[in-house]
């Protein structure tokens, strides 16, 4: 009996120890807990435990006992050390009692109870009241007092959180009036490239043009085809910014022009890069598919054909490319749907052709010309399909710089000048060839001339085009430039016989 009394003696010793440690951590516990050591001493712990179990008659009996009373106050413990604690003073949205024990109580309740006193009117009818914040929709704005004391607690009357603006994308094309050339600008998202760069003597203007918008650095510059009037001008480019990646159906042709151009772009646009059909870029947020790119033996129908989508508008540019490569797209199945069309050929009734357009089904088109081009460029052929299908024509003959704007829906239109012209009706202007200074005596003069049965353009016969010409399709003719006109062919814009 005695050895069950020094038992449970000592497992009250132990659990009296145990809750001083968890409720009085203090002095108090740490006597509580010495007299518990000093009354069950450890090292008579083993003795007792064998003597109660070696004398007891009912061992298993008091062994039960022992270990339910010890796993109860075991439970006991556990969940009271589970309960939650009382919340710090700061604890958001916790009001703390004011004591006299407490000497900071006051500002802690002024702080935490701030939202509450917003919310109820002052029942202190001889205190002053304070004006409403800077929303005259709250009715009890803060004091002056209240809102320092939120400073120093760190709490905010409410936590104002701005929404962070959207990002502005944006999209924009110049088409640049170089005359009978073609050269345009496009921007997405404060990204650039450059769609050739017209003759030579534009490489000021393209200089300039790029100064003007501060393009030092372009993502892409793309000649569409070996013609001077496509890239005599990047040079000029290439003087001002510096290029990721310049792309052209060629690496070699035979001209000064071309010969510059290339020398430029391997020193500051990444050498030329001949892209294939499927090649896809990125401007900004609009994306860049290469649709065609030597789809015939001319030059012109070696031009790149590509597309710029941004959002749910589209951009189609299609160089000098005519007939062979356009029917070459068009086998190929791809989508054409475009919302604008960069004209083929400046307008020539070669380019743009009644089945081509109607995959295209464009609401705008640009047709980038020369006033009073020995071309009779736009032909009123060209016109009068655009016309058919109701497109919306714009000219840089008749109105100068164009540029046109996108917010991924809608497309916007402005241009330099003569905003109401009337594209259509200004085809006599330059349908009528006047005669150039080159061919004033063309009428006495023969000359040995090329001429392409497919493309009806006639050429001199040092012309670098002819030797991309198959033989069958060489036509030889000895004669005047008026009798090859005569004929039904075209001179050839790069060699102009």
């Amino acid at each position: 009996m005695k050895t069950i009394k020094n038992v449970f003696f000592w497992t009250l010793s132990v659990l009296t120890a145990l809750l001083s440690l968890l409720f009085l951590p203090d002095i108090g516990g740490a006597m509580l807990l010495l007299a518990a050591v000093l009354l069950a001493p450890v090292s008579k712990m083993q003795t007792m435990v064998n003597k109660l179990f070696s004398k007891n008659k009912h061992p298993k009996l008091l062994k039960g006992v022992l270990i339910i009373t010890i796993a109860f106050w075991g439970f006991v413990i556990g969940a009271v050390s589970l309960e939650p604690t009382t919340p710090a003073p700061d604890t958001p949205g916790t009001v703390i009692e004011e004591t006299e024990d407490s000497p900071s109580a006051d500002e802690d309740t002024e702080s935490d109870t701030s939202t509450d006193d917003e919310s109820t009117p002052s029942e202190d009818a001889g205190k002053e009241e304070t004006p409403p914040a800077d929303d005259d929709s709250e009715p009890d704005a803060p004091t002056d007092d209240e809102s320092e004391d939120q400073e120093n607690t760190g709490e905010s009357e409410t936590p104002s959180v701005e929404d962070p603006e959207p990002i502005r994308s944006t999209f924009s094309i110049h088409f640049i009036d170089v005359g009978q050339a073609d050269a345009a600008l496009v921007e997405c998202d404060g990204h650039y490239m450059l769609i050739d760069g017209g003759n030579k003597a534009d490489s000021n203007l393209i200089y300039s043009v790029l100064k003007k918008a501060n393009v030092t650095a372009l993502d892409m510059v793309v000649g569409t085809h070996a013609h001077e009037d496509h890239i005599g001008g990047l040079p000029g480019a290439f003087n001002y910014a510096t290029a990721a990646i310049t792309l052209c159906p060629v690496t070699e042709y035979d001209s000064k022009a071309f010969r510059d151009f290339k020398r430029y772009a391997d020193e500051k646009g990444g050498g030329i890069t001949v892209p294939k059909v499927g090649d896809t870029y990125t401007l900004g947020s609009a994306a860049i598919t290469i649709l065609g790119v030597n789809g015939g033996e001319d030059t012109n129908d070696t031009s790149i054909v590509l597309i710029i989508r941004y959002g749910e508008t589209s951009f189609l540019f299609t160089g000098d490319a005519e007939r062979d490569a356009e029917q070459a797209i068009i086998d190929s199945g791809v989508d054409l749907s475009a919302t604008v069309l960069k004209v083929g050929h400046h307008g020539s009734d070669t380019s743009t052709s009644y089945v081509f357009l109607r995959c295209i089904a464009p609401k705008y088109a640009v047709i980038s010309v020369g006033e009073g081009n020995s071309y009779g460029h736009p032909t009123e052929e060209a016109l009068s399909r655009l016309r058919d299908a109701d497109v919306t024509v714009f000219r840089t003959d008749l109105q100068g710089d164009i540029y046109c704007t996108s917010d991924g829906k809608t497309v916007t239109f402005t241009v330099d000048r003569n905003a109401d012209a009337d594209v259509y009706g200004e085809v006599g202007n330059n349908s009528t060839q006047p005669e150039d200074t080159e061919s004033t005596d063309s009428a006495g003069t023969t000359h040995d001339y090329v001429a392409n049965k497919n493309s009806k353009k006639f050429h001199y016969a040092d012309c670098p085009d002819v030797k991309r010409m198959s033989e069958k399709n060489k036509y030889y003719f000895t004669g005047t430039r008026q009798e090859m006109i005569d004929q039904g062919y075209m001179p050839c814009q790069n060699c102009n016989p």
